[in-house]
């Protein structure tokens, strides 16, 4: 039985969201939840709900990361022994064998900072990277970095196709995964520097590599995993997330003001609606893996609620079923004998 670590003070609503999706996962799921937090607060939550035969349990962890830890006072926090935060204990259950992945709808800055100090990088891993899935036409795309690595080298991009490229296979069942380089033109020498110097990395490795990809081909469904700097994949994600916000409400927008045979016309396809809706919700996915540290590290939105966080856990189970740690340090090692 997988064992999930829950950040119960990660959310913008801790603990409601964490407590119920909690509950949804172990239900579902058959996982064992350990939820991570002031247990002041999440005992009367728990104790609300229907939980008769479920594997949850709580481990008191009193104090919270926020946005205002930042620089020294976060590393502090992140790095103390004694630390009593809910995303270093929780952590720390991973580290300790106590439990097999970690799930958090907590400060992203935070989260990856205490997995670096208290889980340390996979050997021959410089930076970690946040991946998350993108919908795409064909089916979805491992995206990484979205955000953990503003600045990069390319040897980081490198270390992301590989870890990227094991994920899409492990987790995401995509048969050698091919593996692009995000940039403004497809033609090989198009791109910025580091797009350029990353090039003959990829290009002399094992990956599948397919070359630069615009971000039309990566949205089309032209690659698997599709590689970047941080800045850049945090400026894709939330320009695509506001964009597929803006498509879907102005559609209800323009169907609630239009006439009867609009409204008609929006019931006969509101059953469609309703299943693009769901591909581009991000709580279908509920989290992000932080690829390159030593453990299961699984990131959410601020605004998760209940279903996020269930499906995080349900994310989070799956990269432990299918032993994709132990197969990123495999392909790693590989990669430093070249």
């Amino acid at each position: 039985m997988a064992r999930i670590v829950v950040d119960a003070m990660g959310s913008d609503n801790y603990p409601t969201p964490e407590v119920e999706g909690a509950i949804l996962a172990a239900r579902e799921y058959g996982v064992e939840i350990i939820l991570v937090g002031d247990e002041a607060l999440i005992k009367p939550a728990l104790d609300s709900q229907n939980i008769d035969g479920l594997n949850i349990r709580v481990v008191n962890a009193p104090e919270v990361l926020t946005m205002e830890d930042k620089g020294e006072n976060l590393v502090l926090k992140a790095r103390a022994k004694d630390a009593r935060n809910s995303m270093a204990v929780g952590i720390d259950l991973v580290k300790n064998g106590e439990a097999d992945a970690f799930v958090s709808a907590g400060n992203t800055g935070a989260g990856m900072v205490t997995a670096l100090f208290r889980l340390g990088r996979i050997r021959g891993v410089d930076r970690p990277a946040l991946a998350p899935i993108f919908p795409t036409a064909t089916g979805s795309c491992v995206v990484l970095d979205i955000g953990a690595n503003p600045d990069c080298k390319p040897e980081n991009l490198y270390q992301f196709g590989i870890l990227g490229s094991i994920y899409a296979e492990k987790v995401r069942g995509v048969k050698n995964p091919k593996v692009g380089l995000i940039s403004n033109g497809e033609e090989e020498g198009k791109g910025n520097e580091l797009v350029k110097a990353a090039t003959p990395l990829f290009k002399s490795s094992k990956l599948n590599y397919f070359g630069n990809v615009e971000g039309k081909e990566v949205i089309g469904g032209k690659v698997d995993v599709a590689v970047t700097d941080g800045f850049t994949g945090n400026v894709m994600l939330k320009s695509s997330e506001a964009v597929a916000k803006l498509i879907t409400d102005k559609m209800r927008e323009i169907i609630k003001n239009g006439g009867l045979l609009t409204k008609i016309g929006g019931l006969l396809v509101k059953p469609a609606l309703g299943e693009i809706k769901k591909l581009l919700d991000p709580r279908e996915q509920g989290a992000a893996p932080m690829l390159g540290v030593n453990g299961l590290v699984f990131i959410g939105h601020g605004r998760s609620d209940a279903t996020a966080i269930k499906n995080a856990v349900r994310v989070a189970k799956h990269a432990v079923d299918v032993n994709v740690l132990d197969a990123m340090k495999s392909a790693i090692e590989e990669s430093l004998k070249n």
